[in-house]
């Protein structure tokens, strides 16, 4: 993956990219109606325990892209993907904290932008 489109993680010892695709976001907009929306869940999660659930899928999520991403441009070397199980297993909650950091990374170079303006005369502009 180019690293302008994604953010690298270590999960037991494993480096997988996190990534996020059009996929990722219809499944994102699936459970919380939108990205917009995500910041918000998260940050309003009534207890620790459905906090920590929401970091591990979207942490599962969003690494199992470039994955997939692996696995079709490469059909003769496929990669195991991720479970939400093996990310509870193989993280403490302490690392999940750098991690939820990596998830807005991810999103936020998944969604930005690049806007170039042209060195074009304007329509508007006086004749003459």
């Amino acid at each position: 993956m180019a690293d302008e489109r994604s953010t690298k993680i270590t999960i037991g010892g494993a480096e997988y990219e996190m990534l996020l695709t059009t996929k990722a976001t219809k499944e994102i907009a699936g459970r919380y109606g939108g990205l917009s929306n995500l910041g918000e869940k998260l940050m309003k999660s009534e207890n620790f325990e459905m906090a920590l659930d929401e970091i591990v899928w979207l942490i599962t999520l969003l690494a199992n892209q470039s994955v997939l991403v692996h696995n079709l441009q490469n059909p003769a070397k496929k990669r195991e993907l991720l479970t939400e199980e093996a990310v509870e297993l193989l993280t403490s909650p302490f690392e999940l904290a750098d991690y939820k950091n990596a998830i807005m990374d991810a999103m936020y170079k998944g969604t930005k932008r690049h806007v170039e303006s042209e060195d074009e005369p304007s329509k508007n502009a006086e004749v003459g």
